[in-house]
């Protein structure tokens, strides 16, 4: 079977630019969210109807420069833990171990990482979070690895957003505020079983349609208007982080990723952590724990380059804003490409969403 080849960035033309760099968030909950996206893109040159709209996102989405069109959940607000794990694979075993750490249906991504020892990085998502010892038990049982939990202790950013050269690079659009203004004042503990229902229905995306909250509504049989303030209620609150176009980075060029981990001084962490969520090539940002003669950083930034020269500016731009604040050893801080993607099935909602009823 022919692998599928990419739509390359020098297909794209201004208004499909226009579109991945205009919609990556903010797009608007309304009973016709399309037209007033449409709108705004017209009121900045950009002539498009919503139909044409419509149909560009599709033709994206199929060739690959989209992963989907709709929300991104943040999973960790809706109930459960995700936490982020690294492990030595041996090359003369690294085949068979990444069959049995991707059978395990808890392992969401799988990355082999550069680095000497821990060249397999994968992340582990599940409802309670006492599963995660469970699970790992078994892979290291399974292996005969060692496996070192780095679960997220504080999130300083996540964004990986990827603009590409052309309209709105600099600006995008947030039509979020078209939408309904929730009603925040009624305390709840958890999701109710309809917010739930919602949740799983629009986890992959939301319908190519003028009317897809509507749609929504309709597979899961609430009206528009519920639709509409819930999904409203998750953005203000971050059960949803955002609404739009999420880009295929990789389609889009940005080939080299780069995770640089740091030794941050401990009393510099909150100083430190927002200073460097604050550049904008860093897509996401979190102090994790050391592991004792393992792994002596506490600090994650997640870069992303088109060339390796592109990379390599922003990183070296990373070390200068951290040496504003303490001097940093070359033996402090390390960045780790990644250089295959070995499992990528996203953060499944279901067994997320089922410790999660509202009480």
């Amino acid at each position: 079977m022919a692998r599928r080849k990419h739509m390359s960035t020098e297909e794209l033309d201004r208004t499909d630019r226009a579109i991945i760099n205009g919609f990556q968030g903010g797009f608007p909950v309304t009973a016709r969210p399309f037209e007033a996206a449409a709108d705004a893109l017209s009121d900045r040159s950009i002539d498009v109807t919503a139909e044409e709209l419509i149909t560009r996102i599709r033709t994206l989405s199929e060739e690959g420069v989209l992963t989907r069109f709709g929300p991104l959940i943040n999973a960790e607000a809706i109930g459960g833990t995700a936490t982020l794990v690294a492990m030595h694979a041996p090359e003369d075993q690294f085949e068979a171990i990444t069959e049995q750490v991707n059978d395990h249906r808890e392992v969401a991504h799988n990355y082999e990482r550069e680095h000497p020892h821990l060249n397999m990085w994968f992340v582990v998502s599940v409802a309670d979070a006492d599963r995660v010892e469970q699970v790992l038990d078994t892979i290291e049982s399974e292996t005969g690895q060692p496996t070192y939990n780095m679960p997220k202790q504080r999130e300083f950013r996540v964004e990986a957003k990827f603009p590409i050269d052309g309209p709105l690079r600099e600006t995008g659009l947030d039509l979020s505020g078209l939408g309904p203004s929730p009603d925040l004042s009624t305390e709840q503990t958890g999701l109710t079983t309809d917010e739930r229902a919602l949740l799983r229905e629009i986890q992959d995306g939301l319908p190519l349609t003028q009317t897809p909250y509507a749609d929504v509504g309709s597979a899961i049989d609430q009206p528009l208007e519920w639709v509409l303030e819930t999904i409203a209620g998750f953005n203000e609150q971050g059960q949803i982080r955002r609404i739009g176009v999420i880009p295929n980075h990789y389609a889009l060029g940005y080939t080299e990723n780069g995770m640089t981990v740091w030794n941050v001084p401990d009393d510099l962490i909150e100083t430190v952590g927002p200073a460097i969520a604050s550049l904008e090539y860093v897509t996401h940002c979190y102090e994790r724990p050391r592991h004792e003669d393992v792994w002596p950083y506490n600090f994650f930034a997640m870069t992303h380059g088109r060339t390796e020269a592109e990379s390599d500016r922003r990183i070296r731009a990373v070390r200068d804003r951290m040496a504003e604040f303490w001097a940093v050893d070359a033996d402090q801080w390390d960045t780790l490409f990644s250089t295959t993607v070995l499992k990528k099935t996203g953060i499944r909602l279901d067994d997320r969403l089922s410790n999660t009823e509202s009480t």
